[in-house]
């Protein structure tokens, strides 16, 4: 345990205390996709945020056109003021094109849609639903540093299961990136922040309406980071916080794949990339991996000592195969497929609910077929 203040302010939990929180005041946005679907995790974190009592729970699902009835019927038996928006519905894509939004799916394309519904409250907190060991708690905590001077907070844990650490992409792939970026710009105020998250690729932040309203969002995995970046825009470095959820347990994904953390590193470096080239830094993007792989080799070597230490186990080699993959995803950002804020849209988020409720009602009665 320790008490150290990063460049944001960062909140301890030094015990077991629940501060207060304006639950009764925010939207709770929990994407989930079809894996989710009756699983323990999620089951248990609907069940937590049903005994908060949030003023809303948002939940964009990303599932085939035959799954949404029953996960629907699934999320009607929590006793929670739920709204489901299907996000890949023919209406919901009619309507995205025609505000010329049309574009990649993904993680942040479905959180962005719900973003825009959680914007009729005064507090706005996004999560995970694959959490394991999720606690009501999380809400609180990431809550009640906007109700005591600050406008956004970021959630941070240590990532240890199962005698190991895990956090893989974030230990061995964005700190080391931000380091070497840092190594070439040590005045950067914008890479120092981005620097000081203990862990900027969790999915838990909480934001006040008018700063998600400013935000612009990414489209699949570059989310947290782009999140930090448009935060880091609305309230600067005194206007941010992060907050220990203490224990947290979540499901891992393989190095290689389509959902892998290699492609994962693709979307994550571009999103950095992009938001550091629009914050003064100019990346040597031909010396950058060899700059990154330095600092990644570092970061190995300790990790290794920190786990021995911990008499935790540690793949050495494994690691360094995972940085090596990742240096090859080092790249200069491709084009900005960002969504825009949701201030600077003229799309209803009504109307997209309404467009996501008509298009779940289809697939319920088996009329929109499935997209191949």
């Amino acid at each position: 345990m320790e008490y150290v203040q990063e460049r944001v302010a960062t909140l301890h939990a030094f015990g077991e205390g629940a501060p207060d929180a304006p639950a009764d005041r925010a939207a709770v946005v929990v994407p989930m996709t079809e894996r989710e679907y009756a699983g323990l995790a999620a089951e248990r974190v609907l069940s937590e945020l049903s005994a908060l009592d949030p003023a809303r729970v948002i939940v964009p699902l990303r599932a085939p056109a035959d799954r949404v009835g029953a996960f629907r019927e699934w999320l009607d038996d929590f006793d929670l003021p739920l709204e489901t928006l299907w996000c890949d519905g023919p209406r919901v894509a009619d309507l995205l094109a025609d505000a010329g939004l049309d574009g990649e799916r993904g993680k942040g394309r479905d959180v962005w849609l719900a973003l825009g519904r959680a914007l009729e409250e005064e507090y706005v907190v996004v999560h995970d639903a694959d959490t394991k060991s999720y606690s009501r708690e999380y809400v609180r905590r990431l809550l009640f540093p906007l109700a005591n001077g600050f406008d956004f907070s970021k959630g941070y844990y240590a990532r240890v299961e199962n005698g190991q650490l895990y956090g893989r992409l974030f230990r061995l792939f964005y700190t080391p990136l931000v380091r070497a970026l840092r190594d070439g710009h040590p005045d950067s105020e914008f890479l120092e922040y981005m620097a000081a998250f203990r862990y900027a690729l969790a999915g838990e932040f909480a934001a006040t309406d008018d700063v998600v309203a400013a935000m612009p969002v990414q489209r699949t995995w570059g989310l947290e980071v782009g999140t930090l970046a448009a935060a880091y825009d609305a309230v600067g470095v005194d206007g941010a916080a992060q907050v220990d959820l203490g224990s947290y347990e979540h499901d891992h994904r393989a190095v290689s794949g389509p959902t892998g953390l290699s492609d994962m590193s693709r979307s994550v470096g571009a999103a950095l990339l992009r938001a550091a080239e629009e914050h003064g830094v100019d990346p040597d993007y031909d010396a950058l991996p060899d700059g990154y792989r330095t600092a990644a080799e570092s970061y190995v070597d300790r990790y290794a000592a920190d786990a021995a230490f911990n008499g935790l186990s540690y793949d050495r080699s494994g690691e360094r195969d995972q940085v090596r993959t990742y240096a090859a995803s080092i790249a200069a950002p491709g084009p900005d497929t960002r969504l825009p804020p949701w201030e600077e849209v003229a799309l209803s988020p009504a109307e997209v609910a309404a467009a996501a409720t008509a298009d779940a009602r289809d697939a319920a009665n088996g009329a929109v077929p499935d997209d191949d």
